[in-house]
């Protein structure tokens, strides 16, 4: 049947094109530039340079899976990505259905519908099917399921990858729970491309804030976004969106507290409405992120009370780890590595060499000439750039060290009983490495579901899928005699078969000492490789500043008079 000239049938509800809010950009979507750059490969390109595909004799990626916590910014960069083809001479139509949309009372109704979605997006090619919440539509099969979920997941994976070329169709999926998603979709030909969305960073906080703030008169300032990019720890980009939003209507009761008193219509001087820092202050104790609503952020940073006490502590358990987990010094200085990086791109760019002149055709069977050493160092280490020109301005990527190697990294933090530094440290550290991924193993996450063996088997794969991770276990002596023998079985189990060089580093505190603590937990951590570190009391001087700066400081000065 040729699909250009096939007439369709029958209503379809949900299958025209989508009219989106056109105002949605990739400038502005913050934070997720490598998801953009996969994204612009895999649809933008071949639009625009198909003789690049044509001359390589390869077909572009035709499909991809966002997955992530909910509000991370996945419908939005699909949105963002129809807008964006869409402009200029580019017309590419877009489809979104929910995943409970595609599923109907009647038999063979749902994978009919399936099938016209698939039919009219061909016709109307360059097309893009976006499935949102994909995991109600296609879960994982299996004897507990009905016959009917098990069709349409059949179905589903025939369109995508069947004998029928699905030609310029891109099909883009959306989940909360990969897990739960049909294995067989999760391959190359049907999504070949899975992009994690993470909780953001603090670079990626900023850059949310100041695109939600851009349009403001006057533009909050970069000190305060600093400041506010800091504290906002846990926030995901819906989170940040709706703080802005609340900020502005509390500096309008701020302003105008009458308007909630009158009936009537007022008439309001617009330019009086002066947003300050504290009105996000105000809004940050209204708004509670999405993160935190089901289960609270594992770090956060020191208070201003206890850095005075804690802060030489946190420095010298910083500068262990690192030694333990060398990506943790990845992490901690990645903005100075980028701007070297940054500047010896620039000056090969203005001094015009040719990387590639040297560097040997594939199909050369001998090489004419001697390789030089830099080359010999790019295929050790792909990821790695030695400039040929001016190697010494980028002398840094000669060190081993900016290709970590991690043996087995563990970590505990031991600290006397009763004085509870450990929870606050830990959460510092973790909020210092939040650029990794973070799997909080607790009790109250395990039992809060009713198999806590497929809870901790789970959290185990994902951190080592999305390596390098951390894995933290607060209070690891009551968290061993909590569980059962089975659960202890599975933990072992699972950390021992990750392998050594993974870099998946398992943080733990407790409040026994290493001596009393349980066999098989003392087996886990090598107290001659500073896996171990006892927490100190803090000296005399940093009490003396704590009590100096809460005596002499906050208690000696009065409060501040308030006119009316």
């Amino acid at each position: 049947v040729d699909k250009d000239i096939m007439k369709i049938g029958g209503d379809l509800a949900g299958v025209e094109q989508m009219q989106i809010d056109g105002s949605v950009q990739f400038d502005g979507v913050g934070g997720l530039s490598d998801h953009i750059s996969s994204l612009k490969e895999m649809v933008i390109f071949p639009l625009l340079y198909p003789e690049i595909f044509e001359r390589l004799k390869i077909e572009p990626p035709r499909g991809c899976l966002f997955y992530g916590p909910p509000g991370t910014g996945k419908t939005l960069l699909a949105r963002a990505l129809a807008n964006e083809c869409s402009q200029g001479h580019m017309r590419v139509t877009f489809f979104m259905r929910k995943g409970a949309e595609c599923l109907s009372k009647w038999i063979g109704e749902s994978e009919r519908q399936l099938r016209l979605l698939f039919e009219q997006a061909y016709q109307m090619r360059p097309s893009i099917i976006f499935f949102d919440e994909i995991d109600a539509l296609a879960p994982v099969r299996s004897d507990k399921q009905d016959q009917i979920h098990s069709s349409v997941v059949g179905t589903l994976l025939a369109l995508m990858d069947g004998l029928d070329s699905r030609g310029e169709v891109v099909v883009i999926g959306a989940t909360n729970r990969l897990d739960s998603i049909d294995p067989a979709l999760r391959r190359p030909g049907r999504f070949e491309r899975e992009f994690r969305f993470s909780l953001p960073n603090k670079e990626a906080r900023k850059e949310i804030f100041k695109i939600h703030t851009r349009d403001w008169n006057p533009k909050p300032s970069d000190n305060l976004l600093e400041e506010l990019a800091e504290e906002c720890v846990g926030y995901c980009g819906a989170d940040i969106k709706a703080l802005c939003a609340e900020t502005g209507l509390c500096a309008l009761r701020h302003r105008y507290p009458q308007l909630y008193e009158s009936r009537e219509r007022l008439q309001i001087n617009m330019d009086a409405i002066k947003i300050k820092a504290n009105d996000f202050s105000m809004a940050m104790q209204k708004t509670v992120p999405a993160s935190q609503r089901a289960v609270p952020s594992s770090g956060r940073a020191l208070s201003a009370i206890l850095k005075p006490l804690l802060e030489n502590t946190l420095e010298r358990i910083l500068k262990t780890l690192q030694r333990v987990f060398p990506h943790a010094e990845l992490a901690l200085k990645k903005d100075q590595q980028q701007g070297i990086t940054s500047t010896c791109l620039k000056i090969c760019q203005s001094k015009t060499c040719d990387l590639d002149e040297e560097s040997p055709s594939i199909s050369e069977e001998k090489l004419t000439h001697k390789a030089p050493d830099w080359k010999k160092a790019e295929f050790r280490t792909f990821s790695r750039y030695v400039c040929p020109c001016y190697g010494s301005v980028f002398k840094a990527a000669e060190n081993p060290r900016d290709q970590p190697t991690s043996y087995r990294p563990r970590f505990l933090l031991i600290e006397e009983p009763g004085s509870g530094q450990a929870s606050d440290l830990a959460a510092a550290v973790i909020h210092s490495l939040e650029k990794f991924p973070i799997y909080t193993l607790d009790t109250p996450t395990l039992f809060a579901s009713t198999s806590p063996d497929e809870t901790c088997v789970q959290l185990m794969r994902e951190a080592q899928r999305t390596a390098p991770s951390i894995i933290y276990i607060p209070q690891i002596p009551l968290w061993w005699d909590t569980v059962g023998p089975t659960l202890r079985s599975v933990f072992t189990t699972l950390l021992q078969s990750v392998p050594r060089f993974t870099p998946v580093l398992l943080l733990a505190t407790s409040n026994v000492q290493l001596g009393d603590l349980p066999e098989e937990v003392k087996a886990l951590f090598n107290n001659e490789y500073e896996e171990v570190f006892r927490i100190p009391r803090p000296t005399l001087a940093e009490r003396r500043h704590f009590f100096e700066d809460l005596v002499m400081r906050q208690a000696a000065q009065p409060p501040a008079l308030k006119n009316n």
